[in-house]
């Protein structure tokens, strides 16, 4: 999805030489974490409590094991030499070295980041960068947002940094933070701050850079070093090579090691007397012999005392180069002049004509967020493993991910919130590549290409799923992320990467083989799964035992496999296209799927089937241990996802392939259950559009969209809700010994603790389910043409082609960023900051989910991962218009 990108600008021309390899652009770029503390990563307890075991207090004064953060931060591509900003106020008790949050077990509603911070912008290459912190000038509030929040229940709102008043009379420094490549390894940095209150104040601001702690730990490499030379400091890494930094004032540097500080934190002797929080000590707590005064060591900061004015600004430039310059300063202003409007032609080929200035805007941001999220991410489990004694070659239970001892994970990778979620996860990836795709088709490949790598993948073929527990079940969409990307970039330039594509393909099979082996425990094509990345969304924790025993067959779950198939299925066809031996590998998984849509149209009266007839929709079915079984009825996404299963595949197969099809057809006549779904318009049926593949048919079709589009159910003024509003006055109940279990409609956070409570999908809208009923609106657009409408509202009156709804639906999930006529964006809820303020009503934050009544942000407040599919809705139907989707389907590009 591009509107003029093909055209040669300078930041394209950087991507087309990073991507053949000629040169490096993408090197350096944001590639620090937000939080490193807390981790699966650097928790080394007895009881996995990783929260507790490396805290914030700690992090200031302990060097981590397996990577680095900091704010606004960069390094290189390893993560061996890092840049970041440290800030001081004259008042906080501690240097402002990383961003601040609150702990699972400190929030009401479990962890969230307690700052201000905005990714403003970022092309593919980071060429150029922009990133705003808002610095309070009273002391930071760390202790109320603790005790605060700690005391407040999980009906109540979580209590923020701008509650606590620490902003009243913008007190405040707004610091920015400006990033312009003037060649591969060569960074210029502009860090400006704005004081934004009505007294003169004084920042000291600590520009700061120095080396991952790699040098203590079995095996360790050689001690890199920085020292202060004439002009500069001097960084020298045996792999990495000389780096000079420059500053363009005479701030002193002070220097310090990246070791831990054993006294604090263990109460054992330090090696040296200058350790990690040496600058800390310095600065804040005045200790002149805390800093190396031989100007040395593993860390360094340049020390500026920045006195303010009401209104004023200071700025301070540096440059991180790989050359020892003469004269860094000459061409500065005119190299970051450059990338600044490098960026803004970038991304005026990334944006359709037709977008007004706001949807321009919060596109822009979206896409910046994407990419200041990238993080390296590091971690060898089987060291891991040993480090914490246990036999990497015997899995026990006991310790996390023992499993998983083959994997090393050691790459740049998109992250779901660089501070709440700073760890990769399966199925958040697969999204994420979508929004990348727009920007940067090179990375969004390899993101899809990484999880399916020896490292990662295990040997029986399960994909990861996260740090946490890379054992558990994500849903398998990683297939449909592989073919969008492919097609996307057939479409632009005319040819497809078959080699991305086939290779993909074999380890998928191998994950779906996975799925069929592991997941359908009668061998009857209904799936569990677990979770499935829903949360709390079931009756009961999906992906813990039953309190009553038995199982549950899963509704999401089958309908994931069967679009799972349908995806496959379709990269089949396209690798038949040059090899006919794809040709059976289609057949099998087009009977795959037809004997999915069989078991999930199974009728009966005995609770059996996932379909409930009278209610028309798809419920989870509880298998009790007697034989007997009973569905839950709760009206959730997980009847909607069958929905989502829905695809097509074009007519130019009946001429490409004609014993495809002839053998389809054989197989639907010799087997008279799939016949009957065939009958209904939903296996492999011919429609003017192609072949269509769905789950059921028309009258299943209009009685799910009745529920899904009456707004007294699903459909919000935001998007699809993930539970029916219906349920806000008609709780769902089950009583189970003696215990009552319930679901009932809660539009923002989570009132258990299910998951760790930090997540809810008991209402509010989430991006990345949403995206996938558009898409499968649109197929069905194409197959049943613009005669086939509904009510959208249902009882409204106003009928709807599909191709309409999936647009209404696009343009409520857009309008969640949207100004309205006074400034009021809905997903910043009733705060008068951001509608009114100068300084913040044009900046956007892309939460984890949205309320499902007002569309207020709720969970990660940086979840700019998929919430950065915000840039393709509120792009998509700019560039598609009602007969483009069916055009793009009708022939191979090829």
């Amino acid at each position: 999805m591009v509107a003029n990108g093909d055209t040669a600008d300078p930041e394209r021309l950087r991507l087309g030489e990073a991507d053949a390899g000629r040169v490096a652009w993408r090197r350096w770029g944001p590639y620090l974490s937000e939080r490193q503390w807390g981790t699966v990563r650097e928790d080394y307890s007895p009881g996995g409590d990783a929260w507790s075991y490396f805290t914030h207090d700690q992090a200031r004064s302990r060097a981590y094991r397996w990577g680095e953060d900091g704010i606004a931060g960069v390094s290189d591509d390893k993560q061996r030499l890092c840049f970041a900003l440290a800030l001081w106020n004259g008042r906080d008790p501690i240097l402002k070295e990383r961003m601040f949050g609150l702990t699972n077990a400190e929030g009401n509603h479990g962890e969230d980041v307690k700052e201000y911070y905005f990714h403003l912008d970022s092309t593919p290459t980071h060429s150029y960068m922009k990133y705003l912190y808002k610095y309070p000038q009273g002391a930071f509030p760390y202790e109320d947002l603790v005790t605060v929040n700690r005391a407040r229940g999980r009906h109540e709102p979580e209590y923020e940094l701008l509650d606590t008043g620490v902003f009243d009379e913008d007190r405040y420094f707004d610091v920015f933070v400006e990033y312009a490549k003037a060649g591969p390894e060569d960074l210029l940095v502009e860090i400006t701050a704005c004081n934004r209150g009505p007294d003169e104040a004084v920042l000291h601001l600590l520009p700061t850079l120095w080396f991952r702690h790699t040098w203590s730990w079995a095996g360790g490499a050689a001690v890199p070093g920085l020292r202060r030379v004439p002009g500069a400091v001097r960084a020298d890494h045996e792999g990495l090579g000389t780096r000079w930094l420059y500053c363009d004032t005479d701030a002193p540097a002070l220097f310090t090691e990246n070791d831990t500080n054993n006294e604090r934190i263990f109460g054992s002797p330090n090696v040296s007397p200058y350790v990690k929080d040496g600058i800390d000590r310095y600065v804040v707590h005045g200790e002149k012999e805390a800093v190396n005064p031989a100007q040395t060591g593993t860390k360094a900061a340049v020390h500026h005392v920045l006195t303010v004015p009401p209104g004023g600004s200071a700025t301070v430039r540096l440059r991180l180069s790989d050359t020892e310059l003469a004269d860094p300063w000459g061409e500065f202003e005119q190299v970051l002049k450059a990338r600044r409007s490098e960026a803004d032609v970038f991304f005026e080929g990334v944006v359709p004509d037709g977008l007004g200035e706001d949807e321009r805007r919060v596109v822009r941001q979206a896409l910046a967020g994407m990419l200041w999220s990238k993080q390296y991410y590091y971690l060898d489990v089987e060291r891991w493993l040993a480090e914490h004694g246990a036999d990497p070659l015997a899995a026990d239970p006991r310790v996390r991910n023992s499993a998983w001892y083959h994997m090393v994970n050691d790459e740049v990778m998109s992250m779901p919130d660089t501070w709440e979620y700073p760890w990769f996860a399966a199925w958040d990836l697969a999204f994420h590549a979508i929004a990348l795709s727009m920007v940067d088709i090179g990375f969004a490949k390899a993101q899809l290409e990484l999880l399916l790598r020896r490292l990662y993948l295990h040997p029986n073929g399960q994909i990861p799923a996260y740090e946490w527990n890379f054992g558990d079940v994500n849903p398998p969409v990683h297939a449909w992320a592989v073919l969008f990307v492919y097609e996307l970039e057939k479409h632009r330039t005319g040819h497809g990467d078959r080699v991305f594509l086939e290779n993909a393909f074999h380890k998928l099979m191998n994950n779906f083989n996975w799925w069929l082996n592991r997941k359908d425990a009668d061998g009857n094509n209904v799936f569990q799964g677990g979770f499935l990345g829903l949360d709390n969304i079931g009756v009961f924790d999906r992906s813990a035992p039953l309190p009553t025993g038995g199982r549950l067959d899963q509704a999401d779950g089958t309908a994931w496999m069967a679009l799972y198939c349908q995806n496959l299925l379709e990269i089949a066809i396209e690798l038949a296209d040059a090899n006919p031996v794809y040709v059976e590998q289609a057949q099998t998984l087009c009977e795959h799927f037809a004997w999915i849509a069989v078991a999930m149209n199974r009728i009966g009266n005995d609770n059996q089937s996932l379909w409930d007839e009278d209610d028309g929709f798809f419920y989870d079915v509880l298998r009790l241990p007697d034989g007997t079984a009973t569905r839950l009825k709760v009206r959730s996404m997980v009847g909607l996802i069958p929905l989502a299963a829905t695809s097509l595949v074009g007519g130019w197969v009946d001429r490409r392939f004609p014993e495809l099809v002839k053998e389809a057809r054989e197989f639907v006549t010799r087997h008279p259950a799939v016949a009957v779904v065939a009958a209904q318009h939903a296996v492999g049926s011919d429609t003017e559009g192609g072949h269509l593949f769905a789950l059921f048919g028309e009258d299943r079709l209009r009685r799910i969209l009745a529920r899904m589009l009456d707004e007294e159910e699903f459909l919000s003024p935001h998007g699809i809700r993930s539970l029916s509003r219906h349920h806000a006055t008609h709780p769902y109940t089950f009583d189970v010994h003696g215990q009552t279990y319930g679901v009932g409609y809660l539009p923002a956070e989570s009132d258990s603790g299910m998951f760790g409570g930090n997540s809810n999908w008991r209402g509010p809208v989430w991006f990345p389910v949403n995206v996938l009923l558009i898409r499968a609106l649109l197929n069905l657009h194409v197959s049943h043409g613009d005669t086939f409408t509904v009510e959208c509202p249902t009882g409204s009156g106003k009928q709807l082609n599909l191709y309409e709804v999936a647009r209404e639906i696009s343009d409520r999930l857009t309008g969640i960023f949207l100004a309205d006529d006074k400034g009021r964006r809905p997903v910043h809820g009733d705060r008068e900051k951001f509608a009114k303020d100068p300084h913040w009503k044009d900046l956007v934050l892309l939460h984890e989910y949205f309320h499902g009544n007002t569309g207020a942000g709720l969970g990660a407040s940086h979840q700019t991962g998929w919430t950065g599919l915000a840039a393709v809705t509120a792009t998509l139907f700019h560039l598609v218009g009602p007969g483009d989707w069916a055009t793009l389907r009708a022939e191979p590009l090829s």
